[in-house]
């Protein structure tokens, strides 16, 4: 009985007919053509009314899986992955494949806060699930600061540090060095160092000058002054390094000119050398733009970095400057980092307005020092 061709069934044989025809292709293969896709039972590249062949339908899915998944940890912004899944039904059912997932770039999760949505937020959380560390990180980082959900931001962050994520244990290490969504008793000093020593380790120039300035200061860990130094100026050449990298231009045409301020090694930017800002990760970019358009409560204060975003969690949790007052920060490095690039030329009472000369108390690095208010 020949029930697959449907010479039993006389209606349905019908009903086939007006659907489907038996057509052949340049190779003379047998072709079923229908309403939606053209297909070939001999697995060859199909010709279509216009002439031209589509050859989508002879590539296997986990070919075009690992097709999607390196576009997708190249991706330049999100435009550019999700404008692909949107060209038919296959390949937006595999773009959303755990294995496409897992390897998103950072700048497929660059969301903008003006654009957080529900939608936005399940993204996130399914890439998280597919073991993406950046989507993990950065849902975690909007749900720590953004959404005030303390515990379920710091266990993304955590799923992120168990990844190897550099970023997400540097975060973790603030959070224990500032008791961030707790009290004040609730610093972790000896923790914080230790996430920042795993971070450095991994590259992250902001964890490495966090941990000299520790090591300098004896803050969680014993003192050590040189130990300290040797960590600030590997910080500074990587971080010297990174924009060169990113910025041969650096390289060509006539002999640079730095601007120094004050004595030290020229190739340094903590020590004379300016270089450019560095560029902030997409989660900080949200954490600024979340909170320029909903400022925390007064009593509570952003990071004066630029680049960080991250609010106080309590009152008074983040360490000020000793000579202006004005500005405050969530790190040692986030201090750093701004010094250089904008307060070492505003602060009020450090800089000398005749002669331009700082008067104020600094430490041996040319950075003013902070205090921690009570």
């Amino acid at each position: 009985m020949r029930t697959r061709r449907g010479i039993c069934y006389t209606g349905i044989d019908n009903m086939c007919y007006q659907k489907r025809k038996t057509d052949g292709n340049f190779a003379g293969a047998p072709m079923i053509t229908n309403r939606k896709r053209l297909k070939s039972s001999s697995r060859l590249p199909v010709v279509v009314h216009s002439g031209q062949c589509d050859f989508l339908d002879t590539l296997p899915n986990d070919i075009v899986l690992c097709i999607l998944a390196k576009l997708g940890s190249t991706a330049g912004c999100a435009a550019d992955f999700f404008g692909v899944l949107s060209t038919c039904k296959r390949l937006n059912g595999l773009g959303l494949h755990s294995l496409v997932l897992s390897r998103l770039s950072t700048n497929c999760f660059a969301v903008k806060a003006k654009n957080w949505s529900e939608s936005s937020h399940r993204f996130l959380k399914g890439c998280s699930d597919a073991g993406n560390p950046e989507a993990s990180y950065t849902l975690g980082m909007i749900t720590f600061y953004c959404l005030q959900n303390r515990g379920s931001g710091a266990s993304f962050m955590a799923k992120a540090a168990i990844r190897s994520h550099a970023p997400a244990l540097y975060s973790l290490a603030v959070i224990q060095f500032n008791g961030s969504g707790g009290s004040k008793n609730d610093k972790d000093l000896r923790a914080g160092v230790a996430l920042c020593a795993r971070s450095a380790f991994l590259g992250h120039i902001d964890a490495l000058r966090e941990l000299g300035h520790c090591l300098q200061d004896g803050y969680g860990v014993s003192k050590n002054v040189a130990e300290g130094r040797r960590l600030l100026i590997q910080a500074n050449t990587r971080e010297l390094a990174a924009v060169f990298s990113t910025t041969p231009s650096l390289f060509s045409g006539k002999r640079q000119k730095w601007n120094l301020v004050g004595s030290g090694c020229p190739l340094l930017s903590d020590f004379g050398c300016n270089v450019p800002a560095p560029e902030s990760h997409p989660a900080n970019r949200f954490l600024g733009e979340w909170f320029s358009e909903k400022p925390p409560s007064p009593e509570l204060r952003l990071c004066s970095h630029g680049g960080c975003g991250r609010p106080e969690t309590r009152k008074h949790e983040f360490r000020r400057c000793s000579v202006c007052g004005d500005v405050n920060y969530c790190s040692r490095a986030c201090q750093a980092l701004d010094w250089k690039l904008r307060h070492k030329t505003t602060c009020r009472e450090a800089v000398d307005v005749n002669g331009g000369e700082i008067n104020g108390n600094m430490n041996e690095n040319n950075i003013i020092e902070m205090v921690v208010e009570s």
